[in-house]
């Protein structure tokens, strides 16, 4: 009789593993609330390229970081890029190989190749917008992202809206 228990006993042990519920974790009262301000990749890039230690970066500073970035990643100097070593320029200089801008809207002539005019017209387009206040300086603030506040999460993690708030 035990030996029977005792099987019983072992077989119903993995049933009873995959039925208990799954408790999230909840950050306590001392954890670090959600950051409410970003900054894009791209951001991070032309920050680093304050070369004078200023906090800010000028145009001739914009364009000299973006000069010695694509140099970087040009190495046999032939002044295009194919998207491969467009990729390996993306996680170089700003993390990842899937950051914006992404090779599609950078190559304006659709030749597969990123010259450098086509990245530095889509970086022109980038100054312009981080620019704020059109002073050809972009400082720190000004590539700044707010964030609205995160939503309550679910019991998977995921952000819960108003409409997939559980009803008590």
């Amino acid at each position: 009789m035990r030996l029977f228990l005792m099987l019983a006993a072992l077989a119903a042990t993995p049933a009873l593993a995959q039925q208990a519920p799954v408790t999230p974790v909840v950050p306590g009262p001392q954890a670090q609330p959600a950051a409410t301000v970003m900054v894009e990749p791209v951001g991070m890039m032309i920050a680093a390229f304050d070369g004078d230690g200023d906090a800010r970066v000028s145009r001739a500073e914009f364009d000299a970081g973006l000069r010695r970035s694509f140099d970087s990643v040009d190495t046999g100097k032939t002044g295009s890029l194919g998207y491969i070593a467009f990729s390996d320029w993306s996680e170089r200089w700003l993390g990842d190989r899937n950051t914006l801008p992404s090779p599609f809207e950078t190559d304006r002539d659709g030749d597969n190749r990123i010259t450098w005019d086509e990245l530095a017209a889509r970086f022109d387009l980038l100054f312009a917008r981080f620019d704020a206040n059109k002073d050809n300086a972009i400082t720190r603030s000004e590539l700044l992202t707010l964030r609205p506040q995160l939503f309550d999460r679910d019991r998977r993690g995921r952000p819960m809206g108003k409409s997939a708030r559980p009803r008590n």
